[in-house]
């Protein structure tokens, strides 16, 4: 089943893709590789998911904060490509977790994004390399961030 229609199937819908930040351009493609820049858990109110893991948020909070990241990841790779059937498969994501120092379930709270790409990409194309790591803090004061590397079908 392609992506977009598993979204339909799964009754997944996308928030908007959330605004620049910065000087950046939010998915760069080179060959058949799509590079996308960090995002955070954006919300379709134009708010994002803030908080320290470990203090302020638990780690179900911040497994859903990784998931809406996941969501926002998906709406611009949709605006950027067109369509999310483009993306042949998740080669690496890099998870950011706002975490304090003695939290140490970053992989757990990153697992929020890769289900959903599973969900929507299958186990095969959906599940690539990944690393989850603390960090001590992030712009806004989000609970995550994340960047991805995605291959393209040939077009």
């Amino acid at each position: 089943m392609s992506a977009e229609a598993q979204l339909t199937q799964l009754a997944i819908t996308l928030p908007p893709a959330p605004p620049k930040g910065g000087i950046y351009k939010p998915v760069v493609i080179t060959g058949n590789l799509a590079y996308l820049s960090g995002h955070g858990p954006f919300l379709p109110d134009g708010d994002y998911i803030t908080g320290k893991v470990g203090s302020e948020l638990s780690l179900d909070e911040a497994r859903q904060a990784a998931r809406q990241t996941g969501l926002a990841m998906l709406a611009t790779l949709r605006n950027e490509l067109g369509s999310l059937d483009r993306i042949k498969q998740v080669v690496k994501l890099l998870g950011m977790v706002n975490a304090t120092p003695d939290f140490g379930q970053h992989p757990q709270v990153i697992n929020g994004c890769s289900e959903l790409f599973a969900q929507v990409f299958g186990d095969e194309a959906g599940i690539g390399a990944r690393s989850a790591v603390g960090m001590g803090s992030l712009p806004g004061n989000i609970a995550v961030e994340i960047e991805a590397i995605f291959e393209l079908h040939p077009s």
